[in-house]
């Protein structure tokens, strides 16, 4: 199946969109186990960050600097760091989190925070998106527990016969193998927990998610609500009517500060 195309108008239509028609049979609650994901221009695929640095036209040209790039966050960020992490894997979301190009990809549980990510920059005149991942189908397509994972159970699932970690995964070990799965972050900090924030992480480090997806026969797990261009202010509105703005979801001084200068602008 392909990535479904679904066009809302406002937020009260993507709120209307996720719901589920019917309660769910165990607990009786219409939620959706689905995590989702803002994207400024609804033309883009799915780049991580390791994707696009070096650029986009192509992308993917900086993929071999992935480890030296997390090397030197660790040689550099340990004296910033306010607890000792677990393992290099919670140093590879905390690099995440700051803005380190890695192979995580942000998702949120939120699709308001989806939203809000959409509509927070971006050109005018430009369609944004909020994609939709179901996670458990891709838990399922690659034999992994259909269980939020945390970063301590990634080496269960993955590394049972070696240590699985970053490294490995960068190394050859992993090349044949092809997966994509949802981990979980310890709250780091105030962000996090405010954004209600999730990552997935890919095997692969050469193509865009969807299309990863897609070649794997997953385009079925997506979904991407297209905001029209001309309906972005008035999302945008309603996301400042409903507080979902940068004061909330980003708990500190410079949340505030680019709260009052977008909201006063």
């Amino acid at each position: 199946m392909s990535v479904r195309t679904v066009v809302v108008n406002s937020l009260s239509e993507l709120i209307a969109q996720v719901t589920p028609s019917d309660p769910d049979p165990a607990t009786g609650r219409r939620r959706s186990k689905v995590v989702y994901r803002g994207a400024p221009d609804a033309s883009w695929p799915l780049y991580t960050s390791l994707d696009t640095l070096g650029g986009v036209n192509p992308p993917h040209t900086k993929a071999d600097l992935e480890e030296h790039i997390l090397r030197n966050f660790i040689r550099y960020a340990r004296p910033h760091l306010g607890t000792t992490p677990v393992d290099e894997w919670e140093i590879l979301v905390s690099a995440q989190h700051h803005g380190v190009p890695t192979r995580l990809l942000d998702w949120t549980y939120s699709p308001l925070v989806a939203a809000h990510f959409a509509t927070i920059r971006g050109a005018p005149g430009v369609d944004r998106a909020v994609w939709q991942l179901d996670w458990k189908a891709l838990h399922r397509r690659f034999g992994v527990p259909e269980l939020v994972l945390q970063i301590e159970d990634l080496r269960e699932v993955f590394g049972p016969e070696h240590r699985f970690t970053p490294w490995t995964l960068f190394g050859r070990a992993f090349e044949n193998r092809h997966f994509a799965c949802m981990i979980e972050p310890p709250s780091l900090d105030a962000r996090i927990t405010a954004q209600s924030a999730t990552f997935t992480l890919c095997s692969h480090k050469r193509e865009s998610f969807d299309r990863f997806l897609e070649r794997h026969e997953l385009g079925g797990a997506l979904t991407r609500f297209l905001i029209p261009a001309d309906e972005v202010s008035r999302v945008r509105d309603q996301l400042d009517l409903v507080s979902v703005d940068e004061r909330r979801l980003f708990p500190d001084l410079d949340g505030v500060a680019d709260y009052l200068r977008r909201y006063y602008s």
